[in-house]
């Protein structure tokens, strides 16, 4: 993981990534942390191409067996083009506009991780986690959130909530929603 890394900071040539990957994919080929570090690399803000970050997370997720937080990956790639797009210009592009609704991701972490996941948390489950209550709760899918808040318990990551305002009273707010027992009643 240092090499991607380190990779992401100089900029060598695709070839080096190239080389690292394959060997992480001898060595260990699901491991979160090196995929997460090829997404980043892949980021528009590091060394990717529009699109590139997406098409290799989806891809990634796709092929990576059932139960393993890889399928996260696109939710990542996501929230990191919002974050990207209000950086560059937050008046044209404002906190109303979220890519969530109608984000056909959401439901592949579900079906790929969510509900196949491991009984016994991995060491980054509340990143990962907080990237899928985040996505359900800004698509208004408060009734699902309220599982993954549930297994989150208090452990909010600024990550992904500061990309669309204070990270924790996002959080609590979108956890209150979730447990609303109106919504609770209606599912």
């Amino acid at each position: 993981m240092v090499m991607l890394a380190l990779l992401r900071t100089h900029a060598p040539d695709r070839a080096t990534l190239h080389r690292i990957w394959a060997e992480i994919k001898q060595r260990d080929p699901w491991n979160r942390e090196a995929h997460h570090e090829v997404a980043t690399y892949l980021f528009l803000r590091h060394h990717g191409r529009a699109g590139e970050a997406m098409w290799w997370a989806e891809e990634q997720a796709s092929i990576a067996p059932k139960g393993l937080p890889i399928a996260v990956l696109p939710l990542v790639v996501v929230a990191e083009a919002h974050r990207s797009r209000q950086e560059q210009d937050q008046t044209a592009y404002g906190l109303t506009i979220h890519p969530w609704i109608d984000c056909p991701q959401i439901d592949r972490v579900l079906d790929r991780w969510w509900r196949y996941r491991a009984p016994r948390q991995h060491a980054c489950f509340a990143d990962d986690a907080n990237y899928l209550a985040h996505a359900l709760s800004f698509a208004n899918r408060h009734t699902e959130a309220a599982e993954v808040f549930d297994a989150i318990g208090p452990y909010a990551t600024q990550v992904p909530w500061a990309y669309c305002g204070q990270a924790d009273q996002l959080f609590l707010r979108h956890r209150a929603w979730a447990y609303s027992p109106r919504r609770r009643r209606h599912p």
